[in-house]
């Protein structure tokens, strides 16, 4: 990496890489690796510690195309936490590094969207496209989307969107807020009984449903 500094009208250039030295030890007859160690820059280090550094949604690994995970990173690097980022579709384009035909790249993006609003298969945020400009919105952050949960009752152990999104791999093909509603009321037949982890004993719920009835 390259970073310029300028004080006093003269300019400094430093280069400088992520990782300071790396060691591998193997065995002599096979080859077979034993040890990896890696040290990382300074620069970096200061930067994982000072929580710098963002990081990627762990579904950013389940999207296998990647053109997919080119258009996660550029919405991870400008929209960030922030509630939304706009782009337009040959910026997008250029910043993908695609050589396709503009109508192909925007049949692409087209695609991915009406993916993601199916089955909200896009980590963080959900992305949509109008008259050629995309729109990614931070998952955390709709505000005007209606929360699904809300008329679960103020006592109903509290689900995060994301354990909402893993629940919807532990039960393919069905309705998670369903599974939810479902899950809520034979919580109160119980008689509520405490739960040391409502996430995984909502995740639970829904693989035991799965392994009963699966959809797919």
């Amino acid at each position: 990496m390259q970073q310029s500094l300028q004080t006093g009208g003269v300019e400094e250039t430093r280069i400088f890489g992520l990782i300071e030295e790396a060691r591998i030890t193997r065995k002599t007859f096979d080859g077979r690796m034993l040890d990896l160690e890696i040290t990382l820059s300074d620069w970096v280090y200061r930067s994982v510690i000072s929580k710098n550094v963002l990081t990627l949604h762990r579904d950013y690994f389940r999207l296998r195309k990647p053109f997919e995970r080119r258009m996660y990173e550029l919405a991870r690097k400008h929209c960030g936490v922030k509630d939304e980022w706009k782009i337009g579709l040959e910026l997008l384009q250029k910043k993908c590094g695609s050589n396709s035909p503009l109508r192909v790249f925007r049949a692409l993006v087209k695609k991915v969207c009406e993916h993601d609003a199916d089955h909200g298969h896009f980590p963080d945020y959900a992305v949509t496209m109008d008259d050629d400009v995309i729109l990614f919105r931070n998952r955390s952050g709709l505000k005007s989307k209606p929360d699904p949960l809300a008329n679960a009752g103020d006592d109903a152990p509290y689900i995060d969107p994301e354990t909402m999104h893993d629940a919807k791999t532990a039960a393919p093909g069905y309705d998670v807020y369903a599974l939810y509603d479902e899950w809520v009321s034979w919580w109160h037949d119980m008689g509520k009984p405490e739960l040391k982890s409502p996430r995984a004993a909502f995740l639970g719920f829904c693989k035991k449903r799965h392994e009963r009835k699966p959809l797919r």
